[in-house]
């Protein structure tokens, strides 16, 4: 699994926060691993948590770390799917950092978006960046 190119952006780990969003384009996903090296209060440092809840996805399947999962649905067209981030871990940032991630790599990759997420839906609208919105199908 390669680490990102959008791991080393601004939305990737900040210094003192040991968020790391990896890729694995093969899987075509985006995870976070969890229980790494990670203290009581870390999330703090984050800026503006976002609380919100995701459905269950046993496609994730996994506790140990939190997911975004896309497809190729046209040749230069992927669908955001799906984000989930573990009961445990909800709340701290993690899912804004897997949303910023795959919109990155979208740009990076001059891909269009199809964003059937609903928390990516919300990271959009709340992060209105030119480089993401003309990259978002209808």
């Amino acid at each position: 699994m390669a680490q990102s190119p959008a791991a080393a952006s601004p939305g990737a780990p900040e210094q003192g926060c040991p968020i790391r969003v990896e890729h694995d384009r093969r899987r075509r996903q985006f995870t976070v691993r969890l229980n790494v090296g990670l203290t009581p209060g870390w999330w703090e440092e984050l800026d503006a948590p976002i609380r919100v809840r995701f459905r269950t996805a046993p496609a994730a399947g996994c506790h140990d770390r939190a997911v975004l999962l896309y497809e190729y649905v046209g040749k230069r067209i992927v669908d955001l799917q799906h984000t989930e981030v573990p009961d445990a871990y909800r709340g701290r940032g993690i899912a804004k950092h897997l949303a910023k991630a795959a919109l990155d790599f979208v740009v990076e990759e001059d891909l269009r978006a199809h964003v059937t997420c609903w928390y990516i839906q919300k990271f959009v609208k709340e992060n209105p960046l030119p480089q993401y919105l003309e990259r978002l199908q209808p």
